[in-house]
């Protein structure tokens, strides 16, 4: 039974999200993730199985589909600027 862990609701839905992970330094987008999301809240959490077919894609010899341009803003040089 899903119960959230940022705000406690109980519903849920299972939906396709994009994630953006940060392995040494590399930016890497993965695209149609199955997540269950609070239907309160939008938090969304992987099942180990979803979170595991993520590792072994980033170790193993898949390639990727595509690449693209990415902005980066850095937050803490613009608060220090204010």
């Amino acid at each position: 039974m899903f119960s959230c862990t940022v705000c406690g609701s109980k519903d849920s839905q299972i939906e396709l999200v994009s994630e953006v992970f940060n392995i040494q330094g590399q930016f890497y987008l993965v695209e149609e993730i199955p997540a269950t999301v609070c239907s309160r809240c939008g938090e969304e959490s992987f099942s180990r199985e979803t979170t595991e077919g993520i590792r072994v894609m980033f170790q193993g010899e898949k390639q990727p589909v595509r690449a693209v341009a990415m902005d980066v803003f850095t937050f803490q040089a613009e608060m220090k600027a204010s």
